[in-house]
């Protein structure tokens, strides 16, 4: 400003009108002054409280004909679509998983059936150590069918090989809980010969606590070729068994 004249003398000149506006007396205000504007403040108060009730009302019929109930049906129709997304999410979820457990379900009794005819058919191999390879799918069979439990027991029953027989009793025993399977055993024991194999149907009648095997234990006992330590382990599990 200070390089500038023509701002220079502006300034002055309204320095110079500010003053003489502070010298203009300013007149008293009348009598009926104040009346006169308490009068319009009042009227402008009352106007101004009028068109605010009025507004109000106008509000609240607009809410309640135009927001409060929309809302609600907008509410109820959010509320109904959500339920059927949900429901249609479900039951996809649903039907998803029912297809793929039976899935599953037709997959595992395939392979339970593909090792149950692993099963039969490697118990009429003539080899000792396929017969073994046949008893050991057995294993993975949870509950074997009637055909697998005879054909068990027919190999306890005739095997040549006493180590076919003894691998084929400790599988019968996965399927003890088969009224047929503890029938078999039992009856099985006076049909073996071998000691080995005498032995273990001792353990296996202790363990399963089958007091069935009592008396054809007590006909093994009447065998005068009966291995000493045999007898001795029989007479101690009858003993237990009583």
């Amino acid at each position: 400003m200070n390089d500038c004249a023509a701002c220079r003398q502006e300034l002055r000149a309204h320095e110079y009108l500010w003053e003489l506006m502070e010298q203009i007396p300013v007149p008293d205000p009348s009598d009926n002054m104040h009346p006169r504007f308490q009068s319009m403040l009042d009227t402008f108060k009352e106007s101004a409280e009028e068109k605010k009730g009025s507004f109000a009302m106008i509000i609240e019929k607009i809410k309640q004909s135009w927001i409060l109930q929309p809302r609600m049906q907008l509410a109820y129709g959010i509320v109904l679509i959500l339920i059927a997304l949900g429901g249609g999410y479900l039951f996809s979820r649903i039907n998803q998983g029912s297809n793929y457990k039976q899935q599953i379900d037709s997959l595992s009794s395939q392979v339970h059936e593909m090792r149950e005819m692993m099963t039969l058919s490697l118990l009429e191999n003539p080899s000792a150590s396929e017969r073994i390879r046949g008893v050991s799918y057995t294993a993975e069979i949870k509950a074997a069918n009637k055909q697998v439990i005879d054909a068990l027991l027919t190999t306890l029953n005739n095997d040549p090989n006493v180590n076919v027989r003894l691998l084929t009793l400790d599988a019968l025993t996965h399927f003890a809980g088969d009224a047929g399977v503890r029938e078999g055993l039992v009856q099985s024991i006076v049909q073996q010969e071998s000691p080995l194999v005498q032995s273990a149907m001792a353990d296996v009648m202790l363990k399963l606590q089958e007091k069935r095997s009592i008396q054809p234990f007590k006909k093994l006992l009447m065998q005068k070729q009966l291995n000493t330590m045999v007898k001795s382990k029989i007479e101690q599990t009858i003993n237990r068994l009583i």
